[in-house]
């Protein structure tokens, strides 16, 4: 029985970005988290600890602030192409590039139509994201979103769902849904206006929620996700992931009080989580697209 090398893969996590255009009186700034992953010619790294075809993470991190400067950050998407194309093009050993960027939003402070020209204040937890893959001549772009809180206080049910011997869950006509959802979409081919793209399909998945009459979170999930495909023809599939931020009804019985439907305890866990994808029965093969350093192990 022999022993052998399997997948490997290594790069730069996590390298902080931040760009500021000083073009004008009115300065705009981009603030991104970059993750660089490389697969290639590296069995020689760790079977016989030659580093000869590795690229250092170190030079990676470089990259990426060299990127930001030129060409620069007009979409995250753009920008996490030119760099994934660059590391398959430029450096002979590696084969396949996955670049992965975060971007964290910042408002001006001040009124919305006259905001201060170079004073920002960060604004709420959601996430503008995207993942570039490049193998060869090929791309592969997956962008989408995380921290999207949203909630519902009427509109939501679960009932009639399976029964065991340890079930103690009561059937829930009218409950609080609430979840902080993740959702990444990957494109059957590139948007011609990324951020045109971000703002439907962030828009589409916010109005199903709100007005589908949710008799479960998977429906919920599922409702929004059709409703993307529906808007969005270059959207090959979406992938959502929702935990349940669970709402539990206070008991004010012990002191003398009603509480119909008003007053919750709001527990952060255990939490249900739920997940699903919604994709085109035609659509094209992913290829590497979803394969993230996190799935590795």
């Amino acid at each position: 029985m022999g022993i052998v090398l399997g997948p490997n893969q290594y790069g730069k996590a996590e390298t902080r970005v931040v760009r500021v255009y000083r073009d004008g009186p009115v300065h705009v700034i981009r603030d991104l988290n970059v993750s660089s992953t490389l697969r290639g010619d590296f069995a020689a790294a760790h079977v016989d600890g030659d580093q000869a075809n590795v690229l250092p993470t170190d030079t990676q991190k470089n990259t990426s602030y060299a990127f930001a400067s030129e060409p620069g950050i007009a979409e995250i998407e753009d920008y996490a192409l030119g760099l994934a194309r660059h590391f398959v093009a430029d450096i002979g050993p590696v084969q396949t590039a996955r670049v992965q960027v975060e971007e964290y939003q910042w408002d001006r402070i001040g009124a919305p139509d006259a905001g201060h020209p170079h004073a920002f204040v960060r604004s709420g937890q959601e996430v503008r994201t995207t993942a570039v893959t490049v193998q060869g001549d090929q791309a592969w772009v997956v962008s989408g979103l995380t921290g999207l809180v949203v909630l519902k206080s009427a509109g939501s049910e679960f009932a009639g769902f399976l029964r065991d011997e340890y079930t103690t869950l009561q059937d829930a006509s009218d409950r609080i849904l609430a979840t902080s959802l993740t959702a990444a979409w990957r494109y059957a081919e590139p948007a011609a206006d990324w951020a045109g793209a971000y703002t439907e399909v962030r828009e589409t998945l916010l109005e199903r929620f709100a007005n589908v009459h949710s008799r479960a979170l998977q429906q919920s999930l599922w409702e929004m996700g059709k409703a993307v495909l529906e808007v969005r023809r270059d959207v090959a599939e979406i992938r959502l992931s929702a935990p349940n931020r669970h709402h539990f009804l206070v008991d004010l019985a012990p002191f003398g009080l009603a509480n119909p439907g008003e007053v919750f305890h709001a527990a952060d866990r255990p939490y249900g989580l739920i997940q699903c994808t919604v994709q085109r029965d035609d659509a094209g093969p992913a290829g590497p697209a979803w394969d993230s350093p996190a799935a590795f192990c």
